[in-house]
């Protein structure tokens, strides 16, 4: 397993943009993950770690677009009919047996492989069926088709030697698909990020009962649940550690033993300098922690620092802050750690149908639902800001990004929505 620098989360800044953060993550960050080779049916989310080359073209040789007759372009007549001979059957998966001879056609389906010729020729263009007429055992076939109509060329999809697939890719069902085209029934792939989660807070319970509320004071635990879901859609290895109890020796142990085991560990909530907060406390006297104040909002501030040499993540308690911070930081920090390729945070334009103001100098993201209207997409902003909302997530499309030099949106303007369909996963 790689090892990570001591201070490679340091930062002397002030309040860090966006642009700042994601640069340190991409420049200190590295891939601490090791290889595993995989079925095909297995690899599916996981991050390739070899380039995949086409040890053969794909297809593998000349083949019919269509159903019909294959011939040899200077066999017929450029201003009249032209009748042929059919001098065999080719359909997909049993190719003609012998030469096909100048001056015939041969009866060929959608896939086929074209016919050889005498001497190293082949037919070289495809008619289809609805524009020929067979008499008997010959065929009428139209003037007006072009040379090499209705032909799949060898090697059209792929070429022999070429690199289709590259390490760091993660791997999407088309990807799958392709790697079995090329005859692949296993892939080499990183091993899984093995991640530990918890959450710390004598408030906090497991969920109970249904419709049983919470004892006096406390809240069931979701955060834990929601980031093992965003964890696991990365294609993590996710140890749920559960709750720890509001006590430094007990945090620092559950950190210590997890450390040994496990290449990240991330918490939401308890890294602030309250009494009761012993995160920090027990990630200092196990590693180093600094945190990051960042522009934005919801989610200013990120602890990310070390436990050994295992990277540690300290989210902020709000269930909004936790889900935007986690898509836009921890999940490009998670793609380094196991070897993946950067991926950048889809979006779209849209148009907004809210005003909002924000400060300058502030990227914000702002939860919506779309509609269509007019042929256009419209985003409609949920009614209700406050950053432990839980439901304006599951009720919301995604996040509309508003950018840092912006103060003030009007209805009707242009801008740019992630969606979460694209972003959890």
């Amino acid at each position: 397993m790689a090892q990570l620098s001591d201070d490679c989360f340091a930062h002397g800044g002030k309040l860090m943009t966006v642009e700042e953060a994601l640069a340190l993550i991409g420049e200190r960050a590295e891939r601490v993950t090791g290889e595993e080779t995989v079925p095909l049916d297995q690899a599916l989310g996981r991050v390739l770690a070899e380039d995949l080359a086409a040890g053969f073209a794909v297809p593998a040789h000349d083949n019919s677009a269509v159903d019909g007759y294959a011939v040899f372009f200077d066999d017929l007549e450029p201003e009249a009919e032209t009748r042929l001979p059919i001098a065999g059957r080719a359909t997909a998966g049993h190719p003609l047996a012998t030469p096909q001879a100048r001056g015939t056609a041969v009866r060929i389906f959608t896939g086929a492989a074209m016919p050889q010729g005498p001497d190293g020729t082949a037919p070289d263009t495809v008619m289809m069926q609805e524009d020929c007429r067979r008499e008997g055992d010959t065929v009428v076939i139209a003037p007006g088709i072009k040379r090499g109509s209705n032909r799949r060329l060898a090697g059209e999809d792929i070429a022999e030697g070429a690199r289709v697939l590259a390490a760091g890719r993660r791997l999407r069902p088309q990807d799958l698909g392709q790697a079995a085209a090329l005859g692949r029934r296993e892939l080499r792939v990183a091993s899984r990020l093995r991640v530990a989660l918890f959450s710390t807070g004598d408030e906090l319970r497991e969920p109970g009962a249904p419709g049983e509320a919470p004892p006096a004071g406390c809240l069931y635990d979701s955060n834990r649940h929601t980031l093992g879901g965003l964890l696991r859609g990365l294609g993590c290895a996710v140890t749920d550690l559960g709750i720890l109890e509001d006590r430094e020796p007990a945090v620092r142990a559950a950190l210590k033993a997890a450390a040994a085991d496990h290449d990240l560990l991330i918490t939401s909530g308890g890294v602030s300098v309250g009494e009761e907060d012993h995160v920090k406390t027990a990630v200092e006297a196990l590693g180093r922690l600094h945190a990051w104040r960042l522009a934005i909002k919801p989610g200013r501030p990120i602890a990310l620092g070390q436990v050994g040499r295992v990277p540690f993540v300290g989210l902020p308690g709000n269930p909004v802050a936790v889900v935007v911070t986690f898509l836009h930081f921890v999940r490009p920090l998670i793609l380094r750690l196991a070897g993946a390729a950067p991926e950048p945070v889809p979006g779209f334009a849209v148009t907004a149908a809210f005003d909002h103001r924000k400060k300058k100098d502030r990227r914000e993201w702002v939860r919506a639902s779309l509609d269509r209207e007019d042929g256009r997409l419209v985003a409609r902003k949920f009614p209700r800001d406050g950053a432990g909302i839980l439901s304006s997530i599951v009720e919301s499309d995604g996040l509309v990004e508003l950018p840092e030099d912006l103060t003030r949106l009007e209805a009707g303007s242009t801008v740019t929505f992630l969606p979460f369909s694209a972003l959890m996963g």
